[in-house]
This record gives C-alpha cells, sequence and structure tokens, in this order.
C-alpha cells in the first residue's frame, strides 16, 4: 500500500529518519569520546549539536511519518505504527530532557546524560524493529501486491 507523504512513490518518511539516527548516534559517540578521552570540550560540544540536529531531523521526519500514520486503514499495521510512533515521542522527550541537562551545565564528569543517550539508542533501535515490521511485513509503503509479500511472519 502506498503512503500519502511520498515523492514519486517513494515514502518520504524514511528518507529522513536516517538524519536523526545518525546524529544521535554520533553524539553518543562524542560523549563516549570525551569521557575516556582527555575531556576536551570540542567533543562534548559536537555532542550537544549533533543531538540538537537529531532532535530537528526527527521532528522533520515525524511530519511525513504521522501523515502516512492518518492513512493506515488495517488494524494491525495501524497498532505496530502506534507503538512504533509512541516510542520515537519517548525517544525525542528523552533527548530534549538531554539536551536540556547539558544546556544547564551539569558537571563536567557527570556520566546521566549518557546514560540517557544510551537509552534512548536502545529505544530508537526498537521503534525501527517495528518501523522496519510496518515495511517488511505488513507492507506499509510499498506497492507489492499482498500476495507477493511473506505471509507467515508475526508482528505484536
Amino acid at each position: 500500500m502506498s503512503t500519502p507523504a511520498s515523492f514519486r512513490k517513494h515514502p518520504i518518511h524514511p528518507m529522513l529518519v536516517v538524519f536523526p539516527i545518525a546524529l544521535w548516534f554520533a553524539s553518543l559517540v562524542c560523549d563516549i569520546i570525551y569521557h575516556v578521552g582527555t575531556l576536551d570540550l570540542f567533543w562534548k560540544t559536537a555532542a550537544f549539536y549533533s543531538m540538537t540536529g537529531g532532535v530537528i531531523g526527527a521532528v522533520l521526519a515525524a511530519i511525513p511519518g504521522f501523515i502516512d500514520y492518518l492513512s493506515l486503514r488495517d488494524r494491525r499495521a495501524k497498532k505496530v505504527a502506534t507503538i512504533h510512533m509512541a516510542l520515537n515521542l519517548v525517544v525525542v522527550a528523552l533527548f530534549l530532557f538531554n539536551l536540556g541537562l547539558r544546556y544547564s551545565g551539569m558537571p563536567a564528569g557527570d556520566l546521566f546524560p549518557v546514560a540517557l543517550s544510551v537509552i534512548g539508542m536502545v529505544l530508537l533501535a526498537i521503534s525501527g524493529w517495528f518501523g522496519g515490521a510496518l515495511v517488511y511485513e505488513l507492507g506499509v509503503g510499498i506497492d507489492i501486491p499482498p500476495e507477493d509479500r511473506i505471509k507467515d511472519r508475526r508482528v505484536a
């Protein structure tokens, strides 16, 4: 089933999600380099701005994702999409809270923001699993006839 938020039959949401994923991962890597290395402020600053870019990218990716969500009619797909969306909202809120902590000036050696980033990335991976199920198992966003899709897989 094709989605309304698409460009030339290509769904926009999956095109955009790569940016927040990559930026949040880069932020975590910068945090690790900062804490394991010489506590060079460059890495702490890079982590902050990568995280900020990830939040902005997530909001931009959520717009076509929500448009696609509103078009779903299949109950099973809607259930999986709701879980996917809820997890993503939690992840964005977690990274926004994390940014707030960093902006307010957490002590240099505090690992709480790093722990929040790790939790955010784990939740993001789980959400990605549900997003993949939408596409690969339930056919959301693709124009392959249902009889040609794998039918024996089960989702949530």
